[in-house]
């Protein structure tokens, strides 16, 4: 839940370059534009050599992740008596959240995903700026239709779940991180009531 500045991730991979190492991307919760482009790493000069997708691909609605590798990367790992990359746990590919993925990327594309993030960031933006002077909060921050406020301890869990709810929203607070990632069909009525259960949430916790 930092936001660090493309080069940071650019310097990363020199380093890993410079010693033979590869360069994963963990994308699960920030690819699919959650961050504004199709993958947050987008923003630096390098491409991975794998990458991790999950969580979006489906659009929630069923499990389904993927790891995506370079040609390279894929020959290697496929080095084997076989042949090829082998994989075999009972849902690995699974038909039916392969649809469900397909379907919700459409969606994705058809949608205008550009002014639907462009609009839910400006949302959380406006109504999470109050909780910044909050006697308890270090920080606030949002980059796509990813906010978070961050507290100065760690969140009393059942105290920030009980105010979110009080205020019709639910929320999963994470060590001393009260945050949200709203879908993008949310309304700006919806963003709103999520900031204020937000703030309540960190009032109380």
């Amino acid at each position: 839940m930092h936001v660090y500045a493309p080069r940071v991730l650019d310097v990363l991979h020199d380093l890993a370059r410079e010693h033979g190492a590869l360069v994963i991307h963990d994308e699960i919760a920030t690819g699919f534009h959650r961050t504004g482009p199709r993958w947050a790493g987008d923003r630096a000069a390098h491409t991975p050599d794998i990458l991790c997708v999950g969580k979006a691909l489906t659009g929630g609605y069923l499990t389904l992740a993927a790891v995506l590798c370079t040609s390279r990367i894929a020959v290697g790992v496929s080095h084997s008596e076989s042949g090829v990359l082998m994989h075999g746990p009972t849902y690995m590919g699974n038909p039916l959240a392969c649809a469900a993925a397909l379907a919700s990327l459409d969606l994705l594309e058809q949608n205008d995903w550009q002014a639907q993030v462009t609009r839910i960031n400006t949302g959380l933006a406006t109504g999470l700026a109050a909780s910044r002077h909050l006697p308890s909060v270090a920080g606030v921050r949002t980059i796509g239709a990813v906010g978070v406020v961050q507290l100065d301890h760690p969140v009393d869990t059942l105290k920030a779940t009980e105010a979110a709810i009080d205020n019709g929203v639910w929320l999963r607070p994470f060590r001393d991180l009260i945050y949200t990632m709203p879908p993008y069909v949310s309304t700006d009525d919806d963003i709103a009531r999520i900031c204020a259960a937000v703030e309540a949430a960190a009032v109380v916790a």
